[in-house]
């Protein structure tokens, strides 16, 4: 045995249970690229990610990158860069938009605080309903907490919560960290992994 089929939609082993899935085989956004095994875990029905990936227009071309391994809860939701208004001026409201003489003043993307692509990394939690702001960037191996909004970049193997989030934690030492970030694990062949589960799933790094 060496685990689910990545590519399957729907893995969870109850039959036509369709809450969990496999993400990367869901998506249809070519601007939202996600990892073999992350899943994301919705309690209506996980055809709600992408609903959750709110402001995310073609015409700014914003990436949400997903590693692998991740685990995403229901209504986590990801703020992209189009959800950002021209903030130098005497008034932010966003006259262009509407048309009939007003879009003379349309903002060209150079004047717009766009933050870049939002990038999580490898094996990162993010609890239910926490809020990702526009460009960030979380390590691997990450856990974000409940009702979390993040609004700055978070270090890899910290455990961070509050709004706006800050960090708790780390989980493991940053020498242990160091180590798990030059091991990769979740880029080993997935019957590597599948062999050494007892490791992954242990404490002891060291064994690894």
């Amino acid at each position: 045995m060496t685990g689910p089929d990545k590519n399957e939609k729907f893995p969870f082993p109850i039959k036509d249970y369709k809450k969990l899935c496999f993400l990367k085989n869901i998506i249809t956004n070519p601007n939202i690229i996600v990892g073999d095994y992350t899943y994301y875990d919705d309690f209506e029905d996980a055809l709600n990610f992408e609903k959750n990936v709110k402001y995310h227009f073609d015409f700014i071309g914003d990436k949400l990158i997903i590693g692998k391994f991740c685990m995403i809860a229901s209504d986590v939701k990801f703020i992209m860069n189009g959800a950002n208004h021209k903030m130098d001026g005497i008034t932010t409201y966003p006259f262009s938009i509407f048309a009939n003489g007003w879009e003379k003043v349309m903002p060209t993307l150079d004047e717009l605080p766009i933050k870049g692509d939002t990038v999580i990394g490898n094996d990162v939690w993010i609890g239910t309903n926490a809020t990702i702001m526009p460009g960030i960037h979380i390590g691997d191996g990450a856990i974000i907490a409940t009702n979390s909004t993040i609004t700055k970049n978070v270090e890899p193997y910290s455990i961070v919560g509050g709004n706006p989030a800050k960090e708790i934690r780390k989980r493991f030492s940053e020498d242990k960290i160091k180590e798990l970030l030059e091991m990769q694990w979740w880029n080993w062949d997935i019957e590597k992994i599948t062999d050494n589960l007892h490791y992954l799933t242990g404490k002891r790094i060291g064994e690894l």
